[in-house]
C-alpha cells in the first residue's frame, strides 16, 4: 500500500496555530506570497514547502530559542489556497479546494463541460516544492490545492 505524499504548504494557505498554554501565541495565520507567515515573537518563519509537522517542528524550535522551554505547538491548515480550472468549462476560473477533490468534483463546480470539450484531453498543472509538472488526468484523478486544471478542445 502506497501512502499519498505529505501536504505541502504554499502561498495562499490559512492555519491555526496553538501553542498550548499560551494563548498569546496562537491564532490564525495566512501564508504569504514569498512563504513566509509573521507570527508573535518569532517574527516571520518560513512555512512554503514545508508539510504541516516540518512548520510546526521549525516553529517548536524558535520559540524555544530563549523564549519557552518545551514548547507543544499545533497546527492545522483551516483553509487551503485555491484551485484553478481553465478551458472547455462553462464557468472557468478559481474555486476552493475542498479535500477529496477529483478532477469530475472540480468540473462539475465549473458548471461542467463545454460542448466543444475534449473530456479525455484534460491536464493538471501541479507544483512540488520548486517544480513544476503537467500531468495527463481523467475524471477520478485527485485534485490539490493550487493545481490548475485545463480541459482542452476538441476537434471535429
Amino acid at each position: 500500500m502506497t501512502t499519498a505524499p505529505a501536504y505541502r504548504l504554499d502561498a495562499g494557505d490559512k492555519l491555526r496555530v496553538i501553542v498550548f498554554g499560551e494563548m498569546d501565541l496562537g491564532g490564525e495565520y495566512e501564508v504569504d506570497g514569498s512563504g513566509y507567515v509573521r507570527l508573535p515573537l518569532i517574527g516571520q518563519l518560513r512555512a512554503g514547502g514545508l508539510a504541516v509537522n516540518e512548520f510546526e517542528n521549525s516553529m517548536k524550535a524558535e520559540l524555544e530559542k530563549g523564549y519557552l522551554k518545551n514548547a507543544r505547538v499545533s497546527v492545522e491548515v483551516i483553509n487551503y489556497r485555491p484551485f484553478y480550472i481553465l478551458g472547455q468549462v462553462n464557468k472557468p476560473g478559481e474555486y476552493p479546494y475542498v479535500n477529496g477533490m477529483s478532477v469530475l468534483n472540480a468540473v462539475a463546480l465549473a458548471g461542467g463541460y463545454t460542448y466543444r470539450a475534449n473530456e479525455s484531453n484534460v491536464y493538471i498543472r501541479s507544483r512540488d516544492s520548486e517544480e513544476e509538472r503537467l500531468t495527463p488526468a481523467n475524471q477520478m484523478t485527485r485534485v490539490q490545492p493550487g493545481d490548475i486544471i485545463t480541459v482542452r478542445e476538441r476537434f471535429f
